[in-house]
């Protein structure tokens, strides 16, 4: 048989000796260290030196003393100096008050002598164990802060002297502080992730998670499971309890991207736990209240949706407290080469070319373009033209900007670059209505919806 692992380190302070040699030979099998003490003189260092998880402390070290407020004394200083540290009272002269006294203070437990070496091990053993669950209790809080402090870090990509972006910034700084639901509309790669973050980032939820949800991407027969959470046995995959998207985003924000692509089946679940502010997880029948702050993205015509009996118009009316609709970039041209420095700044550091500029003729393209992807488009052409060019000189050959629609057949051309001027043209032409979009190129929602993240449409 395998031995048991020994851990912990435990002080014993007693001022008999006999008794202090036969707890070391008991005791030195079930914990990893084992110090002793004869006095509580030296107990101080001990505990600030060498970080006992667990401390069995004598209540009584005078002669002929027995108030335990000897005790008492030392187990205060212990509390205050290591407050994780889990102390077992030791004493011969035992009663109720004391006891309660002692647990009171701070004390875990409480053993009287002489003992029984079973109910010892086994008190020391649970003294042990909660030491442990404090830590990890304590280092899942710390990670959890950890995290926190990593989804909302302050990389704000929010660039733009255009007056179009500073209206909408005016919007934003006033809206943060509330927690109104906010609507954020605009084409794909107008930013409007980046604008939830910051309206975030303003508000006085920043200390809390953002918690941003892919609705286009949830399928609907996971979709309450990853919204609201499942308990285990649910169902034939739930194999534990699971906390839904809603419920990681309490205290916090949830952002719901891409609410357009919602199915008007699931629309009525949401709304029900928008009005009601509580969650019920899948396989159980209690009620979770919730307090969230709710943005929502889509670059769909909602209204429009609305009429055709594709969105529910009380949902819209719950998620649309405030509006904001984002310029796409051709609209705000006055920022293209603002946003076009700041990009090759970020992507000239980061594949190490710090002499990098962008010659005139490149400037002017990026200037003229029509940026049908928009932000998202601008990002990953300069991020294209920084990789690829020579001499730490981007020019426009390096950004493989396409031409205008009568003039693209180049002698080379890849089923990538056809898929996505197909997708672009009929996107352009059905108004980003993506059901229609699909159904003309032959493809499923999703998948239409997946080759438009490839591609940053």
């Amino acid at each position: 048989m395998k031995a048991k692992a020994k851990e912990g380190l435990l002080l014993i302070v007693d001022d008999n000796k006999s008794v202090l040699n036969a707890l070391r030979m008991l005791l030195k099998f079930e914990f990893e260290e084992v110090h002793t003490l004869t006095g509580p003189a030296s107990l101080i260092h001990e505990v600030t030196h060498f970080e006992p998880d667990v401390v069995l402390l004598d209540m009584n070290f005078k002669v002929g003393e027995n108030s335990g407020n000897e005790g008492i004394y030392w187990l205060r200083e212990i509390k205050r100096l290591r407050p994780d540290t889990e102390v077992v009272m030791f004493t011969a002269y035992g009663d109720v008050e004391l006891a309660v006294k002692a647990t009171r203070e701070g004390a875990t437990d409480f053993v009287l002598k002489p003992w029984e070496n079973e109910k010892l091990l086994a008190t020391l053993r649970a003294a042990y164990r909660l030491r442990k669950s404090t830590e990890t209790v304590d280092g899942l809080r710390q990670r959890e802060q950890d995290l926190k402090n990593e989804l909302n870090r302050d990389e704000r990509m929010i660039i733009g002297v255009s007056p179009a972006m500073q209206k909408v910034m005016e919007v934003v700084k006033k809206v943060a502080k509330t927690d109104v639901n906010v609507l954020i509309t605009g084409e794909n790669g107008t930013g409007k992730e980046l604008i939830a973050k910051e309206i975030h980032r303003l508000s006085d939820r920043y200390n809390e998670l953002l918690v941003t949800v892919d609705l286009g991407s949830v399928s609907e027969s996971l979709f309450e499971s990853e919204m609201f959470g499942h308990t285990k046995g649910s169902f034939t995959d739930a194999y534990e309890d699971r906390t839904g998207k809603i419920m990681l985003a309490n205290k916090g924000t949830l952002l719901l991207d891409e609410i357009g692509n919602l199915p008007l089946n699931l629309q009525s679940k949401l709304l029900n736990v928008l009005q009601n502010r509580v969650v019920i997880p899948v396989g159980s029948n209690k009620e979770l209240p919730v307090n969230i702050r709710l943005i929502s993205t889509t670059n769909k015509d909602l209204p429009e949706m609305v009429k055709v009996r594709e969105f529910r118009q009380d949902l819209l009316y719950r998620i649309n407290t405030i509006h904001i609709d984002l310029p796409p970039l051709r609209q705000r041209r006055e920022d293209i080469e603002i946003l076009v420095n700041f990009f090759t700044g970020k992507y000239s550091r980061k594949y190490k070319k710090p002499e990098l500029t962008i010659n005139s003729q490149a400037m002017e393209r990026l200037k003229s373009y029509p940026w049908p992807g928009n932000i998202r488009e601008l990002q990953h052409t300069i991020e294209k033209g920084v990789i690829l060019c020579e001499n730490n000189l981007v020019t426009p050959r390096d950004l493989y900007l396409s031409q205008p629609e009568d003039t693209i057949f180049e002698t080379k051309v890849t089923l990538e670059d056809m898929e996505l001027r197909m997708i672009r043209k009929e996107l352009q032409t059905e108004g980003q209505n993506l059901s229609i979009v699909a159904r003309n190129l032959g493809i499923s929602r999703p998948t239409l919806y997946k080759k438009m993240k490839k591609y940053g449409l």
